[in-house]
Parts: C-alpha cells; structure tokens; sequence
C-alpha cells in the first residue's frame, strides 16, 4: 500500500468503514477513528504499514491470529470486531472496540508513579485479562503501560492482543524485519535469549509494568537496546524499595517473584500472580487515590474509587483537538503500540481551588516569621544545590570491558570497584555484567560503582575414567558438564577390552560447558606373532614361546617316522599367527617311529628270520653262532634264540639280537 495514513481519511475500506480522523501512529501501524456504516457505530481502526501489508507470510498469520483474537471475550481486553484487506486501497486492517480514555503511560507521564494501592489496583483487571488470554491459548508478549488502558468510566481495558504473535517469523524469533517483538524494556530473558515465550513471559513483563508504576521508571535502562535486552539475561529486577523506600516488604516480594529470570522460578501463571496481588492488597493500606489533576481551564475533579472495576480517570478537556501519538523513529528499538483512542491525551494541569473571602494582610509583629522562613529556605537551597552539583549520572557500562568501564566512570569522577567476578557462557571474559548503582542512576562523585565481571564460560575439568566401563565413563563425563562425542579403540597390554583407557582430550584439560570428549577404548593387549619353532627340541621350543609371552602352552606327543624323538612336529594356532597372549597354544612333540610287535623268530632258519624282522620294521644283529670243526660244513642255520621276547612292542628300526645255530655234516 504507496498510500500515506492522511491520505486515508475521509476513505471507505470495504465499502463499510469510513476513516475519519488519525488518532495516533506507530512503529507497525496508524490508528484511525473510523465509523462502522453498517452497524452505525464508532470504531477503532489499525491499519498495518505498507511493509506488513506487502508481505503475504505477513497478511497469512496476522488474518489467523486476528480472527483467534475476535473469539477472545473479557471484561478487561479490548474487543476485535473484524479484520480484513481493501481491495483499493491494499491497506490491511483490525476493527477494535473503541476506547475513549487514557493509557496507564499517559498517567504515569502526569503522575511520575502511583501508589501501591493504586498499582495493584491496576494489576487485578490485567491480570484478569491476561489470565483469560492465556487459557484461550494467547500470549500477549507486550505487556506495557502503553496498552493498558482506563476509559472514561473507570474501565481497565489490556490492547493488542495478538498482534505480535501474527508478526513473528516462522521461526519464531524476537525479531522481524529490525522490528523487535515486544517493547525491549519489557521483554523477559527467555524472549532475549531463545525468543520463546509462554504465560510466564507475560507474568515478567506484567511484573516490570507493577515495578514501573510504582517507582516512575523501568529497571533496566542503557544507551542502546542490546544493553538493556543484556540485563534483563544477566542482571536481577531491583526491588522497588530500593528507589521508593515506602514501598511495604509485601510489594517487592509480589516484584521479585513475578520478575525471576528463570521462568521456573516465577509465578507460573496470571492467577497465581492475581492471588497475590489480591492479598497485598488486603495488607496494604493508607494510599493515596489515583486522583488526576484538574485542568487549568476546569476546576473539577474526579473522585477515584479503590476498587479496579471503578479505577479513576483523567479529566479530559472535551473541546481540545484531538492528539496524535508522536511519530516513531526508532522501530528496532522500541517499537510504540497504538493507542485505541479518540484523541484525549488533553495536557492536565493540577491548580488549587481559591480560597474564599480576602485574605488578611500579614501584620508587621509576623514579618521575621517571613525572614526565618526566608533564610531557611536559603539555607535549604544551598543543601540542595551542593547536593546536586555533586551528583553525577552513571554511565553505560554493561556490555563494556572492564578497562572502558573504569575509563568510562573516571571520565564522570566515579570509581570502578569490582565487587563480584561470574562465570557467564554468553558474556566474554572481563567484560561488565551488572552495576550497582544502575546506569543512569545518580551517584555522588568519587563514590565506587560495584561491578560485576565476566570471568568468560565456566571451564570443566575433564574427569579420569581410565579402567572404567563405557557407561560408567559416560555418566561421569556427563556430571561433569560434558558430553562424549564417541569412541575410538586401541591395543592396551593391561587395560582390560572393552574398558577405557584415556579420554580425547585428556584428563585434567578444562574445557567449556557440553564441549565434546572422546573415549578411547581398550581392545586388549597387542596380538603377538607365534614364534617358528618347529624341529626345535622341546626344551629350547618352551623358552622360545615363554619369551614371547605366552604362559598357557599345551603339549601333545605323537610318534614321527620323520621328527626324531622329542622334536616339535607342529604348532596350533599356525606359526606367524598373531594372537593376543592369552590364548592357549598346542604344540605337537614327536615319540619317534611309532612301535611295532616283535615276531617270533625261533626256530625260523636265519634267512627267513631276518626277512620276517626286515619286514617288521626292525633290524638285526647276531649275538651268538657255533663253528663246524676242520673237515666239516654248515648245512643248516637255525635261530635258537632272540633278545626280546616275541609279540611284545618296541619302537620301530629296533634291533633284534639273535643266537643262531649251524648243523655241520663232512665235506
């Protein structure tokens, strides 16, 4: 939409609603006064800036979230009557209920700050609001003075419901094209740090709204916005005591609780948060009516009742023109909501109602009544202004390095006093997380400033777990802020397999919060290659496995027509194998030639005898023969005896000894 805001009035937008005059403007969108022709009643119309209306994603989630919004019915929200996009125009647009009132910024702009009473009065129909908000499934993620509102009859009404989840990304950022998602100053640290938010996100920035009324000012401030988004991460909410010494205990308890960083820590939902304020309420007592200033041009009044549901309201001067919000330069910082109003940010000017009759003239014996009055006043003013003059503001410090912030505070005749050092994962070591008095706190010259500084994130010793099993190294990484990353495995000569050995990095290294570790794991001692020791002689083959390592060594013996007796035959596992050192190893011994049964060779003629030994496997020898005498000769040859005994078993190529017998007959 190319079209100006002014150049709408006097429009009609989808032939119903005729823009009569604007009301205010913001950092997303112009506020119109506009007449509903077909219901023939006075509305407030929002009409989204050109750069939302151009955006289809943008018109896609702003016409859901407007039509959630229309089914939202309270007390205390203003309504959503329609929504929709001009065709001619292109303009995009929400039809509210129209409110003829003030926002609680415009009171506290008059006012400087309310009550306690007062605020809490404020806080039981906001929280109502956003109570009923948060069971139909909204989270407002803007509570702020500017969209509460008190119309003319006293009413609190809570705006824009709606319009900043319609305005999220699809990722659900705090931000969208540079335009930060809720007012900077409100926004709770989740939001700064995850950008999610839930009702609890609502119950701290309602909590900044109650510390705001009752003080005049937010907790957090800083020159630029990430400074003060920086604060509400790392910095605790002051208590509102500590600027508003009269505020009760009971008050900065409801403050702190409502304001706690942890989301967990809070009250965990609007009514939870309701009830208390209900029964500080009931405690508090003794405050001052919310009672506006006349204006200069009137002397009425309004009385203001103590009950929400009858909450006073600014006298509004009927014949002023009406005044449009100031023109936002600054969307990405603060982006302003639009008030839903009909022009009544009239200037209220408090003036004392005239005394009635002359008043009498003083008389002479009174006058140095008038002079001690006078010299007190002097003196007064002089107190004051060597008070003053020796006031200075703090400047910005967080986010700074220590060495600019000390710069910073000398250069406005202040001190830095380092009073506490934290770990911090998001702020870089040496750099300001907090100061005591705030920035643009006033501080009286040459006093100290109490920082705190960033020690940097924490570092994690990585614990030893050598010896350890896998699930037990695991579980004390983890309890050490760690995570293990995987593992790896290596040969160990007396770590056990399957147990740790060391860590990547090692034991002892500091590292930073959920950095990764590796496990390195055991597979068991080195395999160790069999040695050769075949044809060894048993002796000499033992000593050479023993130096090897091996301890558990098995012997078989088996006879060998080939390995001569008590040499090794082979080995199992096979030579050269590598194997871990405990495995068992068989090695096979030779007896020699297996044995073989004598036969028997008595009686047998010596050439059959030594042919039957010959085939047995064994050998022979001649242990006795007789002679024949002169004249005579060997006819016959016979074994009489032998040296082992027949059918008994010795090894084979054994020698038989044999006595032979020769029968002699003439020649």
């Amino acid at each position: 939409m190319s079209t100006s805001p002014e150049s709408l009035v006097g429009r009609t937008l989808d032939g119903r609603y005729r823009i009569e005059t604007v009301s205010a403007r913001g950092g997303m969108a112009t506020v119109f006064i506009a007449s509903d022709l077909r219901l023939r009643r006075v509305v407030a119309l929002k009409v989204m800036h050109a750069s939302l209306a151009d955006d289809p994603n943008f018109v896609a989630r702003f016409e859901r979230e407007a039509r959630a919004a229309a089914a939202l019915t309270h007390q205390h929200v203003v309504a959503v009557h329609d929504q929709g996009r001009d065709a001619a125009t292109g303009a995009v647009y929400l039809v509210m209920e129209l409110v003829s009132g003030h926002t609680i910024r415009d009171v506290l702009a008059e006012r400087t700050r309310l009550s306690t009473t007062q605020a809490l009065a404020v806080m039981d129909p906001v929280l109502q609001a956003l109570s009923a908000a948060h069971a139909a499934g909204f989270v407002h993620r803007d509570v702020k003075p500017e969209n509460v509102m008190i119309s003319d009859d006293g009413r609190i009404k809570v705006t824009d419901f709606g319009l900043a989840r319609a305005i999220e990304n699809d990722e659900s950022t705090a931000t969208t094209r540079g335009v930060l998602i809720g007012t900077v100053a409100y926004l709770s640290p989740e939001q700064v740090e995850r950008g999610v938010t839930d009702a609890r996100s609502d119950v701290y920035s309602a909590g900044i709204l109650l510390f705001e009324m009752v003080t005049g000012k937010v907790p957090h401030a800083g020159d630029t916005p990430i400074a003060v988004a920086f604060q509400h991460v790392h910095a605790d909410i002051p208590l509102p005591s500590t600027l508003n010494p009269a505020i009760p205990a009971v008050f900065d308890r409801i403050v702190r609780k409502a304001t706690q960083r942890n989301p967990e820590l809070r009250y965990q939902s609007a009514d939870e948060f309701l009830a208390d304020v209900r029964t500080a309420r009931d405690m508090i007592d003794g405050s001052v009516p919310l009672t506006p200033a006349a204006s200069a041009q009137t002397s009425t009044t309004a009385a203001v009742p103590s009950t929400p549901a009858e909450l006073p309201t600014t006298v509004i001067a009927r014949n002023q023109p009406a005044s449009p919000a100031a023109e936002v330069r600054n969307d990405d910082i603060d982006p302003p909501d639009d008030h839903y109003v009909t022009g009544v940010h009239a200037t209220q000017i408090t003036q004392r109602p005239r005394r009635q009759g002359r008043e009498k003239s003083i008389k002479p014996r009174r006058q140095w009544k008038r002079w001690v009055a006078l010299a007190i006043l002097i003196a007064g003013f002089g107190v004051w202004f060597n008070y003053t003059s020796n006031q200075v503001r703090v400047p910005q410090l967080i986010g700074k390095s220590l060495a600019q912030a000390k710069s910073d505070l000398t250069r406005v005749e202040l001190t830095a006093e380092v009073t506490k050092r934290v770990f911090s994962d998001t702020v870089p070591e040496n750099v300001v997380i907090s100061a005591n008095p705030a920035s643009g706190d006033s501080a009286s010259k040459g006093s100290a400033v109490n920082l705190t500084i960033s020690r940097g994130p924490e570092k994690f010793a990585v614990p030893s777990v050598s010896g350890q099993s896998v699930t037990q190294a695991t579980s004390a990484i983890t309890r050490a802020n760690l995570a293990v990353s995987g593992t790896e495995s290596k040969f160990h000569p007396t770590v056990a397999q399957g147990s740790v050995i060391s860590t990547e990095p090692k034991a002892g290294s500091k590292l930073d919060r959920g950095s990764n570790v590796t496990l390195v794991i055991s597979r068991g001692p080195e395999p160790v290659a069999i040695p050769d020791i075949k044809g060894l002689k048993l002796k000499v083959a033992l000593a050479a496995l023993s130096d090897a390592g091996f301890t558990t060594i098995v012997q078989e013996r088996v006879n060998s027509d080939t390995v001569k007796r008590f040499e090794i035959i082979k080995v199992e596992p096979k030579i050269g194998k590598r194997v871990q050192l405990d495995t068992s190893i068989t090695i096979f011994v030779s007896l020699g030639p297996p044995p073989v049964a004598v036969p028997n060779v008595v009686g047998l003629s010596q050439t059959a005898a030594e042919k039957l030994l010959t085939e047995s496997g064994l050998t022979w020898r001649i242990d006795s023969q007789n002679s024949c005498k002169t004249g005579f000769k060997v006819s016959k040859s016979t074994v009489q005896q032998q040296s082992v005994v027949a059918n008994s078993t010795v090894p084979k190529n054994s020698v038989i000894g044999l006595g032979i017998y020769n029968f002699c007959v003439k020649r």
